[in-house]
């Protein structure tokens, strides 16, 4: 997810990401470091032919997720994500010479960490998939923002709500209401597995506050980081599947490449195009790729997995987008 998704160093309620599709790197203390580390890859296309690549492949992991629900219990699904995107990072830790961090400090703030940011709310999401469409699933990755705004004035003292900030809230909850169809009671929705969506979105930004409390200052790159706590996440997610799963009988094509694109592509190549694209043009620029992705999983999900599309839906999803972009903006300085 997600996810911006890009963070910034600070991590406020105004960079909690969309990571229902990224890896959630942590964050650094200095928004130069948060540059400098950046495992970018080589730039061998401009940056917006990889933003637009990043657009795509966070927008179609919510189709990836239902895809993999049709052949693989959900956390199996979840599984796979953090493995194979585990995988890809392990793999650039490894060219780029990096070592994983030594501190066993480090390595329990990021237990904890890559439960809140990866197993849980990817679990969650792919739960949710098996009884609500996939373009629901996007609008609701789309709260995190309007959470982490909300969870924020609790959390950390200096970060005071504005007016307009307090205004974004508002609307992108109506949007919320809007494309639930609150006025109908609900009907239709099932409320449960939208329950689990939003779950999902409110852990990244538990997840990011914590980080910001505990890792902010840690010397380690983003890249050893995100690599240990995809490793965590991996290991989690293999106690909890092995307890409440079986193995499964077999390995259908389509559903097996989706986890394989959730994870290796969703989840992993998305961290290194992210984190590149926040060094290259700065995490403002890098952020929008946000409002894009609910846009791309909507439509996917209407033309590949023919998910009905009611009025109420896209118009709520834009008014959802609009709060969320209210809570991340800054009020204009002479």
């Amino acid at each position: 997810m997600s996810t911006t998704d890009a963070p910034s160093a600070r991590a406020t309620s105004a960079d909690v990401p969309a990571p229902g599709s990224a890896p959630a790197p942590v964050a650094t203390s200095t928004a130069s470091r948060s540059a400098q580390d950046a495992p970018a890859p080589r730039r061998t296309f401009a940056w917006q032919i990889r933003f637009a690549f990043l657009c795509l492949v966070w927008g179609f992991s919510f189709l990836f997720m239902k895809l993999g629900t049709e052949g693989f219990a959900p956390l199996q699904v979840s599984l796979g994500r953090v493995a194979f995107g585990a995988l890809v990072l392990l793999a650039f830790l490894v060219i780029k010479r990096e070592r994983l961090p030594r501190s066993a400090r480090t390595w329990g703030h990021l237990a904890v960490a890559a439960l809140l940011l990866n197993a849980l709310p990817f679990s969650l999401f792919a739960y949710s998939e098996l009884t609500i469409p996939s373009t629901l699933a996007s609008i609701c990755n789309a709260t995190s923002p309007l959470w982490g705004m909300a969870l924020s004035v609790v959390a950390l003292s200096e970060d005071r709500p504005t007016r307009r900030r307090v205004a974004g809230l508002g609307i992108g909850f109506l949007g919320v209401l809007t494309v639930l169809g609150a006025w109908q009671g609900f009907s239709g929705t099932d409320l449960t597995g939208t329950a689990m969506a939003l779950g999902a979105s409110l852990s990244y930004p538990i997840g990011w506050i914590y980080v910001r409390r505990t890792l902010a200052r840690d010397e380690h790159s983003h890249l050893a980081k995100s690599s240990a706590q995809l490793l965590l996440a991996t290991l989690q997610l293999a106690v909890v599947t092995a307890l409440f799963t079986s193995m499964p009988t077999a390995f259908p094509a389509v559903p097996l490449l989706a986890v394989f694109a959730l994870g290796a592509l969703g989840t992993g190549v998305a961290f290194l195009l992210q984190y590149g694209l926040v060094a290259e043009v700065g995490p403002t620029t890098a952020q929008m790729v946000t409002y894009f992705t609910p846009v791309i999983a909507t439509a996917s999900g209407v033309a590949l997995l023919n998910e009905h599309l009611a009025w109420n839906t896209p118009v709520g999803a834009v008014i959802v987008l609009a709060g969320a972009a209210l809570t991340q903006s800054k009020p204009r300085t002479s």
